[in-house]
């Protein structure tokens, strides 16, 4: 099974809702950037099981659930995702759990029915669901049992104490460029924001980054996703001139979106070099690094290097290349495996899963917040002449919790 493309995903339903990370996209001369679903696909009649996939991966003696859309429409997802588990398990040293696999076909009917099952099992964690009706139901099942959830969703509405998302979370990338940006000397902003669901989630945080950030919002104008033109017609007098009122402009669009967008600002005499545009791991396409006005531009994402190696190890072991989300898949069971050696009975502990530390994983440094959102390291990439280079390097370490 090779990486889905966007048409497919777009038959599927996922059409412009897609967030960040179930389409691996290569980047000439840069990374991989991902771009996620946080629904569900509409239901279909579930497909059979893939033929002869073990209901069970490993044979320790701790029962760890892993639930994923394995058959329906999400399978193809699904099946890397359980690959990635696999491989986790393997390379993980002694890691004495046993998978317990669920499907939950995509519906959240099936994530509930996976849910019990596998609590009746003796699961003691639940790692998925995938899609965010699907974590909110596995959920539902899972803490009034007492067995915490890492799940895979970018809808942070679905996370909460216990039910923890391990997932590239567009908050956290908007923090990760406005702190990059003020700290490269723009504190002004103008922002273009779609009417999308995403547009959305990533407003609030980028108020909030620019004003604990001390900088400055100019205006905000918001468009009907693909028809950016009007909106920023209004924003050109703030942009262009002998003194723009605004040194960065934040653009947070799909590539199909910035295309558009792109062509628009160019017509209204944009210039890249004055006012610095920005944006998240969505753009992180080359046709987003061909046009002209995101020339110089900025935006966040995972460093690509962890996944190179794991790349290449998984298409080893399986033959074929991993979505880009496999990653989460491989952290979580290699999380599970880790607590396990070193907590004993505290092993899934919520005080255990929020260290503030945080743990190592394929695309960096990665926490769960006590409310289920999660921190990451995430580099800061510019766009030049068709590529990217890395500007700002992913930290080590993750700063204090809340800044």
């Amino acid at each position: 099974m090779g990486g889905i493309g966007l048409d497919t995903l777009k038959r599927l339903g996922w059409g412009g809702a897609l967030l960040a990370g179930l389409l691996a996209l290569g980047a000439c001369g840069g990374v991989d950037s991902p771009v996620v679903a946080t629904r569900a696909p509409a239901p279909e009649a579930p497909a059979a099981p893939p033929p002869g996939e073990p209901a069970t991966l490993g044979t320790g003696s701790v029962k760890v659930a892993l639930i994923l859309p394995l058959s329906g429409p999400g399978a193809a997802v699904g099946a890397s995702l359980r690959n990635a588990a696999e491989l986790a398990l393997q390379e993980s040293q002694s890691p004495d759990l046993k998978l317990l696999v669920k499907d939950d076909r995509g519906t959240p009917d099936g994530a509930r029915e996976a849910a019990a099952s596998a609590i009746a099992e003796g699961a003691e964690l639940v790692i998925g669901p995938l899609f965010s009706a699907t974590v909110q139901s596995a959920a539902t099942t899972a803490r009034p049992a007492g067995k915490p959830v890492i799940a895979f969703s970018t809808d942070v509405s679905v996370a909460a104490r216990g039910v923890y998302l391990l997932s590239f979370l567009p908050q956290t990338e908007v923090d990760r460029i406005i702190d990059a940006t003020t700290e490269g000397g723009r504190r002004s902003f103008v922002a273009l924001i779609p009417e999308t669901t995403y547009g959305n989630a990533v407003e609030a945080q980028f108020r909030e980054a620019v004003a604990r950030r001390g900088g400055r919002v100019v205006a905000i104008e918001r468009y009907p996703a693909g028809n950016p033109a009007a909106a920023i017609g209004r924003l050109a007098p703030l942009m262009t001139g002998p003194a723009p009122q605004a040194d960065a402009l934040f653009l947070p669009d799909t590539p199909d979106g910035l295309a558009a967008a792109g062509a628009a600002l160019t017509r209204a005499g944009f210039n890249p070099a004055r006012v610095r545009p920005v944006g998240t791991a969505v753009w992180n396409d080359p046709r987003v690094f061909a046009l002209p006005a995101f020339q110089g531009g900025w935006f966040a994402a995972a460093d690509p290097v962890g996944f190179a190696g794991f790349g290449q190890r998984y298409r080893a072991r399986f033959g074929t290349d991993p979505v880009r989300v496999a990653t989460l898949s491989y952290d979580a069971v290699s999380l599970a495996a880790a607590l396990n050696r070193q907590y004993g009975s505290q092993r899934f502990a919520d005080t255990t899963l929020t260290n503030p530390s945080g743990f190592a994983g394929i695309d960096g440094t990665f926490r769960f917040r006590p409310e289920g959102t999660s921190d990451r390291t995430l580099a800061v990439f510019e766009i030049r002449g068709g590529g990217t280079t890395i500007v700002s390097p992913a930290p080590r370490a993750l700063g204090p919790s809340g800044t």
